[in-house]
């Protein structure tokens, strides 16, 4: 009996010292992980970035260096890359997308270690009165929960209005509370503490529990082993009350109940604050103060994590029901095997694997580029001029560009300087559309023009007969083109 029992508690020891927490903690590198891990992740830091969790850790890895702390091997080799990812093969980190941006977050194993080492190195554990009477008051409320018997169950309700009746007949006799001595407060604080440092590894806990819902599903899909139909009533059900799919989500949903309001939220974290301006706070270390501030968002940060979990599970199964293609996936499955077993092929000891040193050029050849008629194009045909073309009425050439053979033609006839606007007035009404005028214009910056200081306002005429005034600065243009001496 002895034997069988001490094989039982050393199969149980054997099995906890086999998980990534007590494996972190009992490591060589132990002291640096620790210290890595509580430097890149804060209460207000629950994700970091993948390349800054690299570049912040390979600094912290050159700065012991540079201290002499690698002398007798405290350090692991290699980069920040290199560390990170060997922590993520080890359990201790989880690589995920967030946002589009891959992230680096703590498992549950790595919260639960961290926590375990902030308590042991955090200072005194006693076994004060605030912390047995948590343990009281919690056994006091199980036992009135499960509490059958209706008269037993009043009187308890009996004793504890009588309680209360009592200290607010004190409170209004003397004017005035009496709170607790310093002390005493202290110790509450300790304890609310202790109990808070165990809140990230729940949360941490509930979200990897989804995260492995969310991989059985899909793998499940996957296999195909049942009727397609069967499949999708009932992954698609998992998938809209994922939350009651696990035992730690069943759970969290009923915490949620009681943390998940935002007003909620909001009261604790103002109660955290005024307790700060008490007294007996100034009893409590920085690292304390600065734990009991950041109570309120660790919980807004857990509640988020876990429900970020739900939403990303419920999408990705969603998706993977629409796009379920038992062909496809086995065929992908079947590569993925080949790829496997020729990668086992080469890990031999004495395989030599030539290297890749350029990656093959694929021989095209010459490709046609017409598909018709196969003889080089030939040149397009010549512009017509505009005297050639042949409108379809009046009305098109109205509406069309200007008539610069007519406007040359009047220009010819005005002398060797005019003024621009007083020749548009009285260029014909054919001509004196808004057009003809830019062509006026084309035509005396061929020639020369010479800009005056005032300003020329004329009234175009459109086809349809409306009218358009336009105003410039004021031009003297020349009929013919200057010389190019005088240029």
């Amino acid at each position: 009996m002895t034997g069988s029992r001490a094989e039982a508690a050393y199969a149980r020891a054997v099995t906890a010292f086999s998980t990534p927490t007590l494996d972190l903690l009992h490591g060589r590198f132990a002291p640096f992980v620790v210290a890595s891990l509580t430097l890149l992740f804060t209460a207000d830091r629950a994700s970091v970035a993948v390349a800054d969790a690299h570049a912040e850790l390979g600094e912290v890895l050159d700065e012991l260096r540079a201290a002499g702390y690698d002398d007798d091997r405290r350090l692991p080799s290699g980069s920040g890359r290199d560390v990170c990812r060997n922590w993520v093969r080890l359990g201790w980190l989880i690589q995920q997308i967030d946002d589009d941006v891959e992230v680096y977050r703590l498992s549950a194993h790595a919260v639960a270690a961290l926590e375990i080492s902030g308590r042991t190195g955090g200072g005194r554990t006693r076994v004060s009165n605030s912390r047995v009477r948590t343990l009281l008051d919690a056994v006091d409320h199980l036992s009135v929960s499960a509490e059958v018997d209706p008269v037993r169950r009043l009187a308890r309700l009996y004793d504890e209005r009588d309680l209360l009746d009592a200290e607010i007949a004190r409170i209004q006799e003397t004017g005035h509370a009496d709170p607790a001595d310093d002390e005493e407060l202290l110790e509450e604080a300790e304890n609310v503490l202790h109990l808070a440092r165990e809140l990230p590894a729940d949360f941490t806990r509930v979200a990897e529990s989804l995260r492995s819902m969310q991989r059985d599903v899909v793998a499940h899909l996957r296999r195909d082993e049942r009727p397609t139909s069967e499949v999708l009533r009932e992954y698609l059900q998992r998938a809209q009350d994922v939350m009651q799919s696990t035992p730690e989500g069943r759970a969290f949903a009923g915490a949620l109940r009681l943390i998940g309001d935002p007003d909620r939220i909001d009261a604790l974290t103002e109660q955290l604050r005024g307790l700060l301006g008490r007294p007996f706070a100034r009893m409590l270390d920085g690292a304390q103060r600065a734990e009991l501030d950041a109570i309120g968002r660790r919980v807004e940060q857990g509640v988020e994590e876990v429900l970020a979990a739900q939403r990303r599970a419920s999408h990705v199964i969603t998706g993977q029901v629409k796009t379920h293609d038992p062909l496809r996936d086995r065929q992908i499955d079947d590569l993925l095997r080949d790829v496997i077993a020729g990668l086992h092929g080469w890990s031999g000891p004495a395989t030599v694997v030539d290297p890749v040193r350029s990656m093959p050029l694929i021989d095209l050849g010459h490709l046609r580029q017409t598909t018709s008629d196969i003889r080089p194009p030939r040149a397009p045909a010549p512009l017509a001029d505009a005297d050639d073309v042949d409108f379809l009425d009046h009305d098109t050439r109205a509406w069309g560009g200007p008539r610069y053979a007519e406007l040359e033609e009047y220009v010819a006839g005005l002398g060797t300087d005019f003024d621009l606007a007083d020749a548009f007035r009285s260029v014909p009404d054919a001509a004196r559309r808004p057009v003809d005028l830019l062509g006026l214009l084309e035509i005396a910056h061929r020639n020369g023009l010479t800009e005056g200081a005032g300003i020329s306002t004329v009234e175009a005429l459109r086809p349809d007969g409306t009218s358009r005034r336009f105003a410039f600065g004021a031009v003297t243009a020349r009929s013919t083109k200057e010389d190019s001496d005088d240029e």
